[in-house]
């Protein structure tokens, strides 16, 4: 199987890069990136060719893209791949507006191609056990759920609307609302959200507080933030609390991690994650399916309903109501 990348310009790119790199049979054949200098050193650094365009790229034998631009840029690339015929894994959000999203979903499924949402916190071990748990009924029926995703502001792009569509609470949301989705198989019906910029002097949100009720009557909580300061010892946390009517379960997606005093570099504490490597099996996941055709685990449609909240939240702390989800 042949796969390409299209921009390194966010951060899992890399490591999604390395996963392919370990997979036996899979080759990453090609690498464009609007950045020449940035797309030229990562060709080098994984053994790459370097394509100056798009569809030069997406002219040679690829049987996949891995798409990791701005989030503004997703849909032009996803059409493009779609069009010349490449399966697709592309970063959340999986776009900036719903109506984009839809387009996308539609000309991948004309087209006949598959279209993945990346979304690896589906993939790590604490939340796989979470789903098996919900699954076999381990803590009755849920009734309420709390879920964080607070990290450090990786500044950048990420901090100009213009390229990512939002601030913390469309980067942290989706994952969270994604992972409830998943273990309830329920879909958000109401939004009411406070956001706010609070930890910097941005023009983008950095804070915000979601209370979200399902289809199904379950009210749940989340809390997106980019509220940890560059000395905090680890990234930040993805974590679930779900409470049913025969217990409790309480995850976080990063808490397999050693602790690390030294005074060998600037950091005197640390913690180093040592838990099985989500990114590593999301890549598996989808090179599997598509060498199986098989259809992807996590859809263009899963990305379309996450993110479609956090555009609500959006809404509803611009018009301080509840907003009801109509996608």
């Amino acid at each position: 199987m042949k796969i390409a990348i299209i921009s390194f310009a966010h951060m899992h790119a890399v490591s999604y890069a390395e996963a392919v790199k370990a997979i036996d049979g899979v080759e990453l054949v090609g690498i464009y990136d609007e950045d020449v200098t940035r797309g030229m050193e990562m060709a080098e650094r994984f053994e790459a060719a370097y394509v100056a365009s798009l569809p030069q790229l997406l002219a040679v034998e690829v049987d996949a893209v891995l798409i990791c631009s701005e989030n503004v840029h997703h849909k032009q690339h996803v059409l493009e791949a779609a069009r010349a015929k490449k399966h697709i894994l592309c970063e959340k959000p999986l776009a900036t507006t719903v109506e984009d999203a839809k387009e996308m979903i539609r000309i991948c499924k004309e087209e006949g191609v598959q279209l993945q949402t990346a979304f690896p916190v589906r993939y790590a071990e604490p939340m796989q056990q979470l789903k098996l748990a919900i699954t076999d009924g381990a803590i009755g029926d849920i009734v309420a759920m709390r879920g964080t995703n607070r990290g450090q502001n990786p500044g950048g792009w990420f901090v100009d609307p213009v390229l990512s569509g939002g601030g913390a609470v469309l980067d942290h949301t989706v994952h969270i609302v994604d992972m409830m989705r998943w273990i309830m198989n329920e879909e958000v019906a109401q939004v009411h959200a406070e956001v706010d910029t609070l930890f910097t002097d941005e023009q983008v949100d950095d804070a915000g507080i979601l209370t979200l009720q399902f289809a199904n009557g379950v009210m749940a909580t989340h809390d997106p933030s980019w509220s940890r300061s560059d000395a905090y010892p680890a990234w930040g946390d993805i974590t679930l609390e779900v409470i049913g009517t025969k217990g409790r379960i309480y995850v976080d997606a990063l808490a397999d991690h050693l602790h690390l005093y030294t005074n060998r570099d600037d950091s005197t504490y640390t913690q180093v994650f040592t838990g099985a490597d989500m990114d590593q099996r999301l890549i598996e996941d989808f090179v599997y399916r598509i060498q199986s055709g098989k259809d992807v685990t996590i859809t263009g449609e899963d990305g379309l309903q996450a993110m479609s909240v956090a555009l609500a939240a959006y809404r509803s702390a611009k018009e301080k109501r509840l907003v009801e989800m109509e996608v």
